[in-house]
This record gives C-alpha cells, structure tokens and sequence, in this order.
C-alpha cells in the first residue's frame, strides 16, 4: 500500500542520493591539485513507480552512475601534440648545450684562437729570426689545438650523455606501459559489476598522457574498458602485456652507442616521436654533423699550413718538414708535427734560407684571407662563423617551434581543464546544494516517522 511506510523509503533512497553527492563533492574538493584527475558527479533518475488509488506514485530517486567528466576527442588531441612538443623541447635544449660548447663570441673561442694563429704568423713574418716570436707562435698554435680538442670532446661527451639519455627513457618507457597494462588488468576486474572505475581510469590516462610526450602514441579501447597502446605499428601495451623496449651496444668507430628495438621482436624503433625521437636525432645526426663540420675545419687547416710550411726553410736549414702532424683525422687528433715542437728553429718562415727572409711565414699568414673552404667560398675564419650561425640560426628555430607547440598544447590543456577540472566555487555551491538537499531528506524521514508513530501508538486510545 502506498503508505507512510512508501514516504520512509523516498526519505531513505534521497539521503542516500545525497550523501553520495556529498561524498563525490569532497572527493572532487580533496583531488583539486592531483595531476590527471578528472572531477566526478552522481547520474541521477526516478525510481520505479507504484500503483496507488490515485494511479502511478513515486518512490523517489536513485543514482545509476558515477560519472567521470572527461572527453576523448581532447585526449586524443593532447596526445597527438604531446610527442611534438616532447621532440622540440628536447631538441631545443641540446641545440642551446652546442651553443654553450662553442662559447661563441668568446676571448678563449675558437674564432678569437684562430685569429691570433693568423697574427702569431705575421708577427714571425715581422721578425723572421726572433726566438720569441717562433715560440709565440708554438704556444698559440698549443692553444688553438687545445681550443680543437676542448670541442671535440665536449661534443663527444654530449653524444655520450645522449646516449645515456636514451637508455633512461627506454627504462621510464618500459616501466609505464607496465604500469598501464596492470591498471588495464585492474580496470577490467573492477568494471564486471557494470560500474566505471573512474579513478582507475584517471591514473591510467595520466600515465599515457605522460607516455604521449616521450614516444608518439594512439590509444584504442577496448569493449573490455582495457586499453591498447600502439607505438608506431606495434602494439606497446594490449591488455594485460606490453612490449619492452630493448638496448643493444653497437660500435660505431671511436663511439660506442646502443641500439634500440622491441624485445622479443628484433624489430628496430626507428621515428618513435615525441622525447625519444628527440634524443635519437640529436645523438645521431646533430652532435655528429658537428663532429664532421669541426673535424673538416682541423683537416683543411693542417693540409692548408703544411703545404706551406714544406715549401720553407727553418732557421736550421731544414725544409720540407710540415707544420702539423700529417696524420691529424680530425678536431680531437689535431696536434703539432715533433720536429716543431720541439725545435721551434724547424719552423720555416723563411722560402730562400736566406737571413731575413720571410716569404713564407707571409704565405701562410695569407692563408687567412684564402676561400680554401666550402669550395672555394669562404675563408677559415668564415666557415667556422658560418658554422656558429648555423648553430644560433638552428637553435632559435627549436625553440620557436617549441613555443608554438607548448603554446597549443596549453590551448588544448585548457579546454581539457575546463571540462574535467576541478573548480572549487562549483563544487562549495554543489556541497551546499547537497546539504540542504540532505537536510530536507531527513525532515521527510522525520515526518513519515511521526506520520506513523501516529497510526501505531496513538489511533484508537483516545478516550471519550
């Protein structure tokens, strides 16, 4: 019967609604600041109906769904833009580390060591005989060497670093798909009932979100709730399992770097995006098209004086004897032949032997002004400053593309934030909403109570 009993149970049903509201209220409050949390609200819908005298009654409310406010078409959006700025970020900052290597316009740079190289050899061209000045010219050439082998290996190093960089990430790699395939384990198991678990999901999307920005990532759902995680055309996470990521040292001349594939498969990574593909193209072709550009500067400049240089004569009568070690390969082997350092008097500034003579010192300072490089169009001095800018010109164009990428991410983050955030003047104004709304519940529970205290214990004894 439709009853008071019916009006106990409507209170019943809505203060349970509205305590669960209440809850998800505060647990919204509680994750304002939590990363990849996505604010949550209660479903609510009439309850089943009841014949009455007067036809169909209601019985109150219940809640069907706790719902997480997210959307997929952002994520995807985020994730496909994520890689992107993952690379340039990373590109950025190792094309800002060559430039800080270069030390570019600096009194110990290259440029200013070059300079004085050149002076030093008109300065022996002034005085052809003075000590002082061939030992000038030793030591400044010391220092240019010096200058050559500091850049090598700094870039070696950063390619090293590189490489150690690599090895990280492929570890952080592996362990969040690990992370990401138990969630999905979890998420099916809790998800039998029928019901969404949400803060699952969330902990699940933060971890690909992350993944998006080191690798180049798509997510497919499965009817399951379970997600599969492609990394290119290969499936990184799919259930339960994931792929691991692979390291395999291979030697490529003097550097010793690793190779990076899917264990399991032999299947090499190649174009990952994101992070990763950052770091690859910068260990492999941007530090090693440095390496080339320093070490055809050192080779050049040896070929260059030394063919000079042979042509003189020393003060000691001596000729055909080459400035720099002839079997210089490059920037980090670049050094002075033996017979001139240790006998500065085999140092031929002189093309006739005679006394006085400075012929040659003049050619080879000459060599300053000579287009020896990039065949035949620019000088020494000029190719090393084209190499500068080329580097400035790089790096300002990493970074622009950086700015424009963090630039719409944000945009896209923001929409993402306004959906799913957390705002806390909303949720005071759910909370006490909710409140009052509880409240009034618990009148109705009280006035059915009376209601049918009523008909117990008091119909029937008053007396007449």
């Amino acid at each position: 019967m439709y009853g008071p009993n019916v009006g106990l149970e409507i209170g019943r049903r809505a203060l349970l609604a509205q305590q669960l509201s209440l809850n998800l209220t505060g647990h919204n409050i509680a994750n304002v600041n939590t990363p990849g949390f996505s604010r949550q609200d209660a479903i609510y819908s009439i309850t089943e109906p009841m014949e009455s005298l007067f036809g169909h009654a209601g019985t109150g409310v219940q809640i069907d769904e706790i719902r997480r406010i997210r959307s997929v078409f952002l994520d995807q959006q985020y994730r496909s833009e994520s890689h992107r700025l993952g690379k340039w970020q990373f590109l950025a900052r190792t094309w800002q580390q060559i430039e800080g290597i270069y030390q570019e316009p600096e009194d110990t740079g290259m440029s200013a060591q070059l300079d004085k190289f050149w002076n030093s050899w008109q300065d022996l061209a002034n005085n052809p005989e003075s000590e002082s000045a061939r030992v000038a010219l030793r030591e400044q050439s010391s220092l240019l060497i010096n200058s050559f082998h500091q850049l090598s290996t700094q870039l070696s190093d950063l390619r090293d670093s590189l490489d150690a960089d690599i090895t990280t990430l492929a570890s952080q790699i592996n362990t969040t798909a690990e992370q990401i395939a138990e969630l999905n384990k979890n998420i099916k198991a809790a998800e039998l009932t029928g019901h969404s678990a949400n803060d699952l999901r969330d902990r699940r999307d933060h971890l690909v979100d992350q993944l998006s920005m080191w690798i180049n990532v798509s997510v497919l759902e499965q009817p399951s709730g379970s997600y599969t995680v492609f990394m290119g055309g290969m499936a990184l996470v799919d259930g339960n399992s994931n792929l691991e990521l692979g390291m395999e040292v291979e030697s490529t001349g003097s550097n010793v770097t690793h190779r990076l594939f899917f264990k399991g498969t032999g299947v090499d990574i190649l174009n990952p995006g994101g992070e990763l593909e950052g770091i690859l193209e910068a260990r492999d072709h941007l530090v090693i098209d440095q390496q080339a550009e320093l070490d055809l500067l050192a080779i050049s400049l040896v070929e260059a004086v030394n063919d000079v240089h042979r042509q003189g004569y020393g003060l000691n009568g001596e000729t055909g004897l080459d400035f720099f070690d002839p079997d210089t390969t490059g920037a980090d082997d670049i050094s002075l032949n033996y017979s001139v350092l240790t006998d500065v008097n085999n140092i031929a500034a002189g093309l006739n032997g005679e006394t006085g003579d400075n012929a040659n010192a003049l050619g080879i300072a000459a060599l300053r002004d000579q287009l020896l490089m990039r065949n035949g169009e620019a000088t020494f001095n000029e190719y090393y400053s084209s190499l500068i800018g080329k580097v400035g010109v790089k790096s300002k164009e990493a970074q622009n593309h950086e700015a424009n990428q963090l630039a719409l991410l944000s945009q896209i983050d923001n929409s993402r934030e306004s959906l799913s955030g957390v705002s806390l003047d909303e949720e005071m104004t759910n909370m006490i909403q909710f409140q009052h709304a509880y409240e009034a519940a618990a009148r109705v529970i009280s006035v059915m109570d009376s209601a049918l205290n009523t008909v117990i214990n008091e119909m029937g004894l008053r007396n007449y």
